[in-house]
């Protein structure tokens, strides 16, 4: 039997919330601003439009990663690039996130979390799958 530490349960706090968190963004992309229209969003800011397609992927399946568990430092390192795209493309929006278009703080607040959880790890309550634990190492 493992014996959880505070630090154990906090990972496992913040790394269940950034989860859910991504999981309402990707899926607000699908369900409310479509498919379609988060790639014309995309393109309207002189992105390739495969960006959006992958942001939704990210956003969904790593959401759905942390929640689980599997594979979080290094689901939550492949997380950081979507967020600081994100701060870009809030960046000329002023700093703070209630500005029209939303600002730069909490795409950047939340690169910090996914630095956060890939230095913490899991934590408490994490999904154990072996084979994939034998193939990432430090990294699942």
């Amino acid at each position: 039997m493992t014996t959880q530490t505070n630090a154990d349960y906090a990972a496992f706090a913040l790394r269940v919330s950034s989860g859910l968190l991504f999981l309402a963004h990707g899926w607000l992309k699908i369900s409310v601003f479509t498919v379609a229209g988060t790639v014309g969003y995309f393109e309207s800011l002189g992105l390739p439009g495969i960006f959006a397609y992958l942001t939704i992927f990210a956003e969904i399946v790593g959401g759905a990663a942390l929640v689980l568990g599997v594979a979080t430092r290094l689901v939550s390192l492949a997380l950081i690039p979507v967020l600081l795209g994100a701060t870009w493309v809030h960046a000329g929006n002023g700093w703070q996130f209630s500005a029209e278009g939303g600002g730069w703080e909490f795409p950047l607040f939340w690169t910090m979390v996914q630095a956060s959880i890939a230095a913490l790890g899991s934590g408490a309550f994490a999904l154990r799958v072996p084979a994939l634990q034998r193939a990432l190492g430090q990294f699942a």
